[in-house]
């Protein structure tokens, strides 16, 4: 079976590690066809590096024969838009995170999804990294008991990225804001892992430069059995190793180097990973998966799984409806941190 892919939008840039993975498979499984933006120079130079023809408008590109499935790497704010476009002219959707930027937006995608019975998946790295399997698999599998508390450390050093300033990640009317972009991430983590919280208490600042919103964050989620799940991110933060821990009737897990902070810098040669210990036989477990050598790694190693996926050998990596509720939890998130108080989950509904 043949994919053949289309990207509508170049803005986040992890769909460029994507096809940079494709370019390296045979034809017969894998081909890269076209691509659009509505940023003229940011298509030229795509269309020109990825050899691919460059479509003036969404409406010519999803007319096109020659593509069953299209990427949304666009700005969170076209989301919406364009997954109505995609679904309605029968493609597959690949949507790069977040799923949008607020709830009606979430569900007119979960709206045309289903209208048009395309298929469909979110592109969270998170849940194809091989340790966060393996830790979801020992949370599932009782191994650690019940589960008391979580805690997610996720952060980035956006301070020395030449720019970012100036991107449209920190623009509220594209992206809302750090928090929104990115500690997203650690959120549909605990999403995955846990499912749904009943409340969360917050602070979100921004704290070093006002022109990068919501630069520090902390979020407590509070689960129905009263598991506690904490998301700490940080996007000023300039190294890192412990990346989680679950404490667990049983024992505790405790991962490493899980994120770019971490696993890009200089770590000892015998640094492990992931591992866990269990009380009853008074030792500690390794994890299977070895840590990439840097993030850029895990994020271009999510182009198997879509593919994957593309060719029916496995499941949505998260669907519409998850990729929703993960949004619903962010913005409770960002409710309690203005309000100074606790907010119910299913209460937010903008």
């Amino acid at each position: 079976m043949t994919s053949k892919i289309a990207i509508l939008g170049f803005a986040h840039p992890h769909v460029g590690m994507y096809c940079a993975q494709w370019r390296k498979m045979p034809p017969q499984t894998v081909q890269l066809v076209a691509g659009w933006d509505h940023d003229a120079l940011r298509l030229a130079e795509n269309a020109v590096r990825l050899g691919i023809a460059a479509e003036t408008s969404s409406a010519a590109l999803l007319q096109r024969a020659d593509i069953d499935a299209v990427i949304i790497a666009a700005e969170t704010s076209l989301h919406a838009e364009l997954v109505e476009q995609a679904a309605a002219a029968g493609k597959a959707i690949i949507l790069q995170k977040p799923l949008a930027l607020t709830l009606d937006q979430a569900d007119r995608i979960v709206a045309a999804v289903h209208k048009h019975s395309v298929p469909f998946s979110l592109a969270w790295q998170m849940r194809c990294d091989p340790q966060n399997l393996e830790m979801r698999r020992i949370v599932r599998d009782g191994t650690l008991g019940r589960i008391y508390m979580v805690r997610r450390r996720h952060g980035l050093p956006t301070q020395l990225w030449t720019g970012f300033e100036d991107s449209w990640h920190v623009k509220k009317e594209l992206n809302r804001g750090m928090w929104a972009d990115d500690a997203a991430h650690a959120i549909d983590f605990l999403y995955w892992l846990l499912g749904i919280p009943l409340t969360v208490s917050a602070e979100i600042a921004t704290l070093r430069n006002p022109r990068v919103p919501d630069d520090n964050g902390i979020a407590i989620f509070r689960y129905a059995d009263g598991t506690m799940a904490e998301v700490m991110s940080s996007f000023v933060c300039l190294a890192g190793e412990n990346t989680t821990e679950i404490v667990g009737e049983r024992g505790v897990a405790i991962q490493n180097y899980g994120d770019a902070i971490s696993c890009s810098i200089q770590r000892p040669a015998e640094a492990v990973g992931l591992r866990w210990f269990i009380q009853e036989e008074n030792r500690w477990f390794h994890g299977a998966s070895p840590t990439p050598a840097n993030h850029g790694l895990r994020i271009s190693a999510l182009a198997g799984p879509i593919l994957d996926f593309l060719q029916g050998r496995r499941d949505p990596i998260a669907t519409a409806e998850e990729g929703r509720d993960v949004l619903r939890m962010t913005l409770a998130s960002y409710q309690a941190a203005q309000t100074g108080r606790r907010v119910d989950i299913a209460d937010v509904v903008s």
